[in-house]
């Protein structure tokens, strides 16, 4: 039984996944199917956590628009994501960023870049 939902798995998962991690600035470019048209919404920001394993991967990006707080949680292998670009590798030394929530002006925006990125 469990054979048959791996195998499942595999077929969805997406093989051309950018590999990022916390405190990194990503965009992400999201299809949008508005009446008939779709087009490409790009959501830049910072991501501030990730759960799940494999097929159930998902990521939280967090940014600033228009002085409040915007966060979007995505799954990872969803066909809505047309592809995620690293801007910035942030150096972190936590698994989650929530204390951004409680910050504002530019150190909500900023994290420190990696020198080895």
């Amino acid at each position: 039984m469990s054979n048959v939902i791996d195998k499942i798995e595999k077929e969805q998962l997406k093989d051309d996944v950018t590999s990022f991690d916390v405190g990194d600035t990503v965009k992400v470019h999201c299809r949008v199917v508005e009446g008939g048209k779709e087009r490409v919404q790009i959501f830049a920001g910072i991501v501030i956590a990730t759960k799940g394993a494999s097929l159930n991967k998902a990521f939280t990006v967090r940014k600033i628009s228009h002085g409040e707080g915007v966060e979007r949680t995505f799954p990872l292998h969803t066909p809505r994501i047309a592809k995620i670009e690293v801007v910035s590798r942030g150096k972190v030394r936590r698994a989650r960023l929530h204390y951004l929530r409680d910050r504002v002006g530019k150190s909500a925006t900023t994290v420190k870049v990696r020198k080895d990125a």
